[in-house]
């Protein structure tokens, strides 16, 4: 089984491999660069002298300044009036565009492009913007307070009303699984999420708010089929077992406010009923190696179960490409009631160390104490640690390649148990790849009442959506996927085999 697991998990991995770039492209300077002075004219008659003798001197007038422009040194008047020198805007530097930008100046998106290139295409993304947290360019966010590379994907429809700088995005998937095997089932189901964001200055920072609603609290507490997931109770009373829970209908109502301390530092602090603590990597529907994969990762309470916690506060400290966080969270699972709002004392601890070496990688470890997280285990704390890295690189002209290399794990009593995910996708045009591989050492897959052994388990799943434009901001995808799951042979009884399969096909529509 392990020697299937890894031919399948080595061909995975293809995936990742980067392609040779094209071209290599240089930083192009801003646009903070000297006016040359306007040299006489051949023969041109000399200037009339003053009373005193001294040649009458000509104000220039005051040219266009960029706002993040560094000063010019004083110079001499000159005697001949300089003309405006036209600005070249393929040349501007938005890398540090302020929020504030009123709609009609603010930049597109180049946060697939090495930093400063610019060729009058239509972006999608706000990498040219700046975050709320910090300065530096908006793209690195995530879901919560997470990084991800600044070249990542950062897709939404973007608006201006006074001060506050508006945002919203959306995605709804409508999905018919199979999950072969014994312990498998057929459903249809619809999921996804709806994101809206309102930004404005605060001070020397900026203030923000975040709100996300999903519809999958409408496919049932009983969630949909998927093998070898366990996690979440299902209705307060039993294990969901070889199924995935829906999400809340709250996914996230947070708060943040950040002060700069420096030109490339800030500190902030974010809070969230429900929001995500400072813990592993960005949820799995936004990292960008697999965001359009229609289904939830098997290592999902290893690594990022926690992107909807009822009751969050975390205070972070941003110096240029490093950022340190500690959060202080309610670690409650949410329970079988998916449409309301919960509460619990703030008693969990997290910490997480970021690190954006390139703008092409994102580094994090974490770790935390997760006081009586199970609904079904009351008393029972547990430890999780984390650590991850997050890739996103045009390789060629119209091609991006992503990818997500993750380890969590879960320590409960005395058992100590690991989960490892490899991730990547490639997009052409309208085209995606995507494909993950997954190990866990799972004690739940059993569904005794106490945890029993750990079985390690393993997943490989592929799979391919090609999106069509309706509009400006609307478009449809079709897509599907094809996924083998690996059990030992103390669990083949259970499933019918070592090898159980799953599909899954899926129409989605995406506002942004």
């Amino acid at each position: 089984m392990k020697i299937e697991f890894l031919a399948a998990a080595s061909a995975l991995a293809l995936v990742t491999l980067p392609l040779p770039a094209y071209a290599q492209h240089q930083h192009m300077p801003g646009m903070d660069m000297p006016m040359p002075k306007k040299a006489p004219a051949k023969n041109a008659p000399a200037k009339k002298a003053t009373a005193k003798g001294k040649p009458k001197t000509l104000k220039a007038k005051p040219q266009p300044s960029h706002q993040h422009a560094a000063p010019v040194a004083a110079t001499p008047p000159s005697p001949v009036q300089p003309e405006p020198m036209p600005m070249d805007h393929s040349q501007m530097d938005h890398g540090a565009m302020p929020m504030g930008t009123p709609e009609a100046a603010r930049p597109m998106d180049h946060s697939s492009m090495p930093p400063g290139e610019v060729n009058g295409g239509e972006h999608t993304g706000h990498g040219s913007m700046l975050s709320a947290l910090g300065p530096y360019p908006m793209s690195r966010d995530s879901s919560g307070t997470a990084w991800q590379p600044d070249t990542s994907e950062h897709t939404g429809l973007m608006t201006q009303s006074g001060d506050w700088m508006l945002m919203a995005h959306g995605v709804l998937n409508l999905v018919y699984d199979h999950q072969s095997a014994r312990r498998g089932d057929d459903k249809a189901f619809a999921s996804g999420m709806l994101m809206g964001m309102a930004q404005r200055p605060l001070g020397d920072g900026t203030l923000q708010f975040k709100a996300m609603v999903s519809p999958d609290p409408i496919m049932g507490r009983r969630g949909y089929p998927l093998l070898l997931a366990s996690g979440e109770t299902a209705n307060g009373t039993d294990r969901l077992i070889d199924r995935q829970h829906p999400h809340d209908f709250f996914m996230e109502l947070s708060a943040s406010a950040s002060q700069n301390i420096g030109p490339k530092s800030s500190v902030f602090i974010y809070a969230g009923l429900p929001g995500e603590p400072a813990f592993g990597p960005p949820a799995f529907m936004h990292r960008e190696a697999i965001l359009d994969s229609p289904e939830a990762p098997i290592s999902h309470h290893w690594l990022d179960s926690t992107h909807i916690t009822f009751g969050v506060l975390t205070g972070g400290l941003v110096l240029d490409r490093f950022k340190a966080e500690v959060s202080r969270f309610n670690a409650r699972e949410p329970d079988q009631h998916r449409w309301n709002i919960e509460t619990g004392p703030l008693d969990s601890t997290s910490v997480r160390l970021s690190w954006n070496p390139t703008r092409e990688l994102a580094l994090q470890g974490s770790w935390g104490h997760f006081e009586d997280p199970e609904q079904l285990e009351p008393g029972v704390n547990q430890k999780r640690w984390s650590a991850s890295a997050l890739y996103a690189r045009e390789i060629a002209p119209g091609w991006k390649l992503a990818g997500t290399l993750a380890w969590g794990r879960k320590t409960i009593e005395h058992h100590k148990d690991d989960a490892y995910v490899a991730e990547a996708s490639l997009k052409h045009d309208a085209w995606t790849i995507f494909g993950r591989g997954e190990i866990t050492e799972n004690r739940e897959i059993l569904d005794t009442e106490e945890h029993g052994p750990a079985s390690t388990v393993g997943k490989v799943s592929l799979g391919a959506v090609r999106d069509f434009r309706l509009a400006e901001h609307l478009s449809i995808g079709a897509g599907g996927l094809f996924a083998v799951n690996f059990v030992p042979d103390s669990l083949a009884s259970l499933y019918g085999g070592n090898n159980p399969v799953g599909a899954m096909a899926f129409l989605r529509l995406k506002f942004d």
